[in-house]
């Protein structure tokens, strides 16, 4: 029976879960709102936060699975992407606790975690399929052989979808983070009230940077001649911003699959909290009449659960690391 602790701490939350044999027991997220003031992430500030949080939220994992640290048989951890403070906390404690207990350790791809975040809980998708992993920092399509077999298909030339949503949010002085404030005016918003340019790139890769300047200029005129417009007309910003990001998302994973004959689909990633594109992921599924897998809300932003669940898959796989491994801030699927 192998009983993997996760450790997460490749940003701003700091999180540890238990899986046993591919369960997951207990998962467990210390926020940062430190950060709150700033209107984004600092990251010296993240690291030491880590370091305040990550024996507390390591306790409270292995006491609500009810597990004690001698019954652990690995230690799985964020190795990478990330910033590199934040993952050096995460990383050193994980290589100190394993090294104490004698017990292998179990570096984890961040980006491949939020895609096995699929495999918590059924239903669960089969081989091959698309996952659009959208968050603040990277936006990709990828097509998903086997648990560790992945290949980027798609991804953005500059900026990530999730920057988006944070830029256009601190233009409109929403409160640090602003994503999930979106999401909230744009239900009573007008998708149509405004329209924002669909970058036209090749393929199956994405950009934001173009769209991000056209909702600058947009404001910065519309505000000159009302400098009240952005208040009198929340909702509906929200709601024609948020429906532009997400059209450009979904028209690029329609594309892909298509092109590669995939008939499921599935998002991951902090983004794929968004009440928008899991809605209109769904109604794509159902015009193509193909299967669309949506992981709960815990698993989409950054957890623990999500290292654990790959950590067991690795573990099985007998695939583990040295007391030399160190943080990578990039790392590719």
């Amino acid at each position: 029976m192998a009983i993997i602790l996760g450790i997460e701490s490749s940003c701003d939350e700091t999180s540890a879960a238990i899986s046993i044999e591919g369960k997951i027991y207990s998962n467990f997220i210390a926020n940062q709102i430190v950060h709150e003031k700033f209107g984004g992430v600092i990251p010296e500030l993240a690291s030491r936060a880590h370091q305040q949080h990550i024996i507390p939220v390591v306790h409270q994992a292995l006491a609500e699975a009810n597990i004690k640290k001698e019954d652990l048989d690995a230690i799985a951890f964020t190795r990478g992407p990330g910033l590199l403070g934040s993952l050096l906390v995460g990383t050193s404690f994980a290589k100190a606790f394993a090294l104490s207990l004698n017990i292998p350790l179990i570096d984890v791809n961040h980006m491949q975690a939020h895609i096995l975040a699929h495999f918590i809980e059924d239903p669960k998708p089969s081989f091959p399929f698309l996952c659009l992993t959208v968050s603040g920092g990277h936006t990709q399509i990828v097509l998903v052989k086997d648990y560790f077999q992945m290949e980027v298909i798609g991804e953005t030339i500059d900026d990530a979808a999730g920057e988006a949503f944070d830029k256009t949010a601190k233009l409109l002085n929403l409160p640090y983070p602003g994503g999930p404030l979106i999401d909230k005016y744009a239900k009573t918003g007008n998708i149509n009230a405004y329209s924002f340019p669909e970058p036209q790139i090749p393929g199956l890769d994405f950009s934001f940077s173009g769209l991000k300047t056209s909702i600058l200029y947009f404001l910065r005129d519309q505000i000159k001649a009302n400098p009240n417009f952005v208040e009198e007309n929340m909702s509906d910003i929200c709601a024609s911003i948020q429906h532009r990001i997400v059209s450009i998302l979904l028209r690029k994973l329609e594309k892909a699959a298509k092109e590669n004959g995939v008939k499921q689909l599935a998002i991951a990633g902090g983004v794929s909290a968004n009440s928008y594109l899991r809605e209109q992921i769904q109604a794509l599924g159902e015009k193509n009449n193909w299967e669309v897998f949506i992981p709960k809300f815990e698993y989409c932003t950054d957890n623990a659960a999500m290292i654990a669940i790959a950590g067991h898959y690795k573990y099985l796989n007998g695939e583990f690391v040295g007391q030399d491994v160190g943080p990578l801030a990039r790392w590719t699927i």
